[in-house]
């Protein structure tokens, strides 16, 4: 039976090839983008602010559009999905590479390649459950996380060699090659399910896009507006916009949970009138797609989260380029390629639960190991010692995530869930930049305030400094500041002194945001309760069907539809 179920693996891997090089594209944009953000911050006279906003709505636009994306899977056909949305990929691919500003950027990349994706993603995690099977439909979801692990191991090496020897544009020309080549072979590809015309409402794509929207937008402006008391709102016809004086980031946080809630209100009100709804709210009843999604966007919340500081430290505060940083992070990216392979292969002796949890686990500890590591000069071995946990750790939960997911429902709600994968996994690239790059920028602030109060600059430099930065403090090479100090009219001493002192202030911000992750990281541990304790998917034994219960967990009077690996 084994080798029967291994060797319809080794027989489609034409499909898993071209399904991975989709997903390692979809992966890649982010990492390059990441080790580049110094270089394309002079390339395109920008800021690391509105680099920081372009990651987080690239995120956002899938993450806000994938239910869409993943219905349109259904009406169109998976495959017709996917090949449609590897052609809109391409063609944000190819406008990033000629972007001349970072509006066109913003474009391409945020807006175009991100509606490309929402038909991609969903695609892939349905097309694997309808070309595989049992334990090797559970090696097929592995070897995506792993091609998910590659992007994050090369796109760091290959970003950072372009960026410094050439260009980060031809990684984009590469990706337009790459999707072109996935289009020409899709016709391997398998769509059992087929089309399955269906009316698509309209109210809830726009209910939960704008709710989505809401939330992380204004988690996004956090650092410039405040949490709950106004620091620098937006002005509006000269007046701060600040109603009943509390800042439009938690306006903006209350609206999108309205506005999820009326979603979910209508999703329930389309079920019961009979009609289809975005997304069957009942899936959620299911405990382990529940924790399964939860452990889902917290992994990639972390993930964001330490690839937007990391490379922020590597180049603002140590001056490292963009190839620097690439091998500086490389201990993470190779460990996470090894680990999802061990992953897999633990998952035939160790159930989903302990591997995931173990992988929680090795998280926290990295970013222990990362907090004691991060100085003004990096020296100790021990960053390199953090990043390699770090890899390790997003390895075991890659390799076990996407087949709990997928393995909560039959083959019929496979899209709905891959589209659900989409949202979770975007969401939480979304939240993790957004929430941790504003807790990095807003801590650089108060400790850039704070230790310029207590340095040795004369105060009415203290003064000049202080009015200078009272709109907030921008992320900027810490070499450059002594240029800029010189520009402001001080003398070379004080020049000095305010790199320092602008130096140590990263560092703290780092700190805090590496503090945020660890909390975090503690609290994907509570969401991991309803993952399986048992073996799935071993290739020697038969696989219940798709809709009986798990063993472990109530199924007939609490409404909850469990499933096997069919």
């Amino acid at each position: 039976m084994g080798m029967r179920r291994i060797g319809v693996a080794m027989k489609n891997w034409p499909v898993i090839a071209i399904l991975g090089s989709a997903q390692f594209v979809m992966v890649l944009d982010g990492t390059v983008m990441n080790v580049s953000i110094s270089t394309v911050v002079d390339d395109l006279d920008t800021t690391v602010d509105a680099m920081q906003a372009a990651i987080t709505f690239y995120t956002l636009t899938m993450a806000a559009l994938m239910l869409l994306g993943a219905k349109l899977g259904d009406v169109w056909g998976r495959r017709r999905a996917f090949v449609i949305g590897s052609i809109v990929y391409a063609v944000g691919s190819l406008t990033t590479a000629l972007s001349p500003n970072v509006t066109t950027l913003f474009i391409g990349w945020s807006i175009i390649e991100g509606l490309g994706a929402v038909l991609v993603i969903p695609a892939i995690a349905a097309l694997i459950a309808d070309n595989y099977e049992g334990h090797a439909r559970v090696a097929a979801y592995a070897i995506i996380g792993a091609a998910s692990g590659a992007a994050v191991a090369a796109g760091p090496l290959i970003g950072g060699f372009m960026t410094t020897y050439l260009s980060w544009r031809y990684v984009f020309v590469a990706e337009v090659v790459i999707m072109a080549g996935v289009v020409l072979f899709a016709r391997r590809i398998d769509d059992r399910t087929g089309a399955t015309p269906s009316r698509i409402d309209v109210l809830s794509v726009l209910l939960s896009a704008a709710g989505l929207v809401s939330v992380v937008y204004g988690m996004l402006q956090s650092k410039n507006w405040g949490w709950v008391v106004p620091l620098h709102p937006p002005t509006i016809g000269g007046v701060e916009f600040a109603p009943l004086g509390v800042s439009p980031t938690t306006w903006l946080i209350l609206l999108g949970a309205v506005l999820i809630w009326a979603f979910v209100a209508r999703q329930r009100r389309l079920s019961a009138a009979g009609r289809p709804p975005l997304v069957d709210i009942g899936l959620f009843r299911i405990l382990r797609l529940r924790s399964g999604l939860t452990v889902l966007l917290a992994q990639y919340a972390m993930t964001a989260g330490l690839f937007f500081m990391m490379p922020v430290y590597l180049q603002m505060t140590l001056g490292l380029d963009a190839l620097q940083t690439g091998i500086r992070i490389f201990p993470l990216s190779i460990s996470l390629i090894l680990f999802s392979i061990l992953g897999t292969r633990l998952s035939l002796m160790w159930s989903p639960r302990r591997i995931i949890r173990v992988g929680q686990l090795l998280l926290v500890l990295a970013s222990f190991v990362l907090l004691g590591a991060v100085e003004i000069e990096l020296q100790s071995p021990a960053f390199g010692a953090g990043m390699f946990i770090a890899g390790a750790a997003l390895g075991l939960l890659a390799s076990q995530i996407g087949n709990v997911n997928m393995s909560s429902v039959g083959e019929a709600q496979s899209s709905e869930v891959g589209g659900l994968q989409g949202v979770f996994q975007n969401l939480g690239s979304s939240l993790g930049t957004a929430l941790i790059g504003s807790v990095l920028i807003g801590a650089l602030a108060t400790s850039f305030a704070g230790l310029v109060a207590t340095s040795s600059l004369p105060e009415e430099t203290q003064a000049v400094v202080a009015e200078a930065t009272s709109g907030g403090v921008d992320i900027v090479p810490a070499a450059s500041v002594p240029e800029l100090a010189a520009e402001a009219g001080l003398d070379d001493a004080e020049a000095a002194e305010l790199e320092r002192v602008y130096a140590e202030s990263q560092i703290e911000s780092l700190r805090v945001a590496l503090v945020a992750l660890i909390v975090i990281s503690l609290g994907s541990l509570l969401f991991s309760r309803g993952i399986p304790g048992e073996v799935l998917g071993r290739p020697d034994e038969d696989e219940p069907a798709a809709d009986e219960p798990d063993e472990d967990e109530p199924a007939a009077d609490d409404g909850e539809m469990k499933g096997a690996v069919s």
